[in-house]
């Protein structure tokens, strides 16, 4: 029997590649695509779910419904929110927090995974292997940070980190087994770093499709002992 995954944020651009490359793989029997606006998938495989990750009962609606038709190998919360117009932008200085805004952000990045945890983690596969994880960002390490601003979106990656780092015990108990990551996805061209581009340095500016399939190749190699951890695309650690 294959495997059964889910992507939150399934319409976003790493979001929909995770979709499609999961559906392309012998070793999966179904993948769930929650988002709040899922479209009408192709493959036979791939079933639409309709998700807000602002509305926490639509949150407990689609895991209900995909728990339904047994437990769950693989969870990843795909979503991320870095700008916004006219209302979210990434502050240069500290002069342009806005609490609004930032709460928006931390809403999006690090609440919205949170209840996801909590109505998902519950239908986990308790044999095997089974992992949730969501992407996060290199910018959300406190040690890496070098240059500063950004506050409320590195603010938002270090406490999702954070909150996987719980999942992480708290699974650990349930599952020896069982493994939750924070996963950086690389510089990914979609409409959340579109606006930042220009700086990315030649070769290092991924398609969708490469990233997920990066992701996947480093869920695939992750071991017990690497639960909790924070890793790169390549599968390198990064320091929380």
């Amino acid at each position: 029997m294959g495997k059964r995954c889910a992507i939150f944020g399934a319409s976003g651009g790493i979001g929909s590649a995770l979709v499609r490359s999961l559906a392309g793989r012998g070793d999966v029997d179904r993948v769930y695509a929650a988002a709040r606006k899922p479209g009408a998938e192709g493959d036979d495989r791939i079933r639409p779910v309709p998700m807000d990750l602002g509305d926490e009962a639509s949150i407990a609606d689609a895991a209900a419904d995909m728990a339904a038709d047994g437990p769950l190998d693989l969870v990843i919360v795909a979503s991320g929110l870095l700008q916004r117009e006219p209302d979210v932008a990434p502050e240069k200085s500290w002069r342009a927090i806005d609490a609004a805004a930032m709460a928006e952000v931390f809403r999006v990045n690090t609440i919205g995974p949170a209840l996801v945890g909590k109505h998902v983690l519950e239908h986990l596969n308790t044999g095997g292997r089974p992992v949730f994880a969501a992407i996060s960002a290199r910018v959300g390490s406190v040690e890496d940070n070098r240059l500063g601003g950004w506050h409320s979106y590195r603010a938002s990656k270090a406490a999702l980190n954070q909150i996987m780092r719980n999942f992480a015990i708290e699974l650990g108990r349930r599952n020896k087994a069982a493994i939750a990551v924070s996963l950086h996805p690389g510089t990914v061209d979609t409409s959340l770093s579109e606006p930042f581009q220009s700086g990315v340095p030649e070769g290092k500016l991924f398609t969708p499709d490469y990233s997920a399939q990066c992701l996947l190749s480093v869920i695939d190699g992750l071991e017990a002992k690497d639960n909790g951890g924070f890793f790169a695309w390549d599968g390198k650690p990064i320091p929380f």
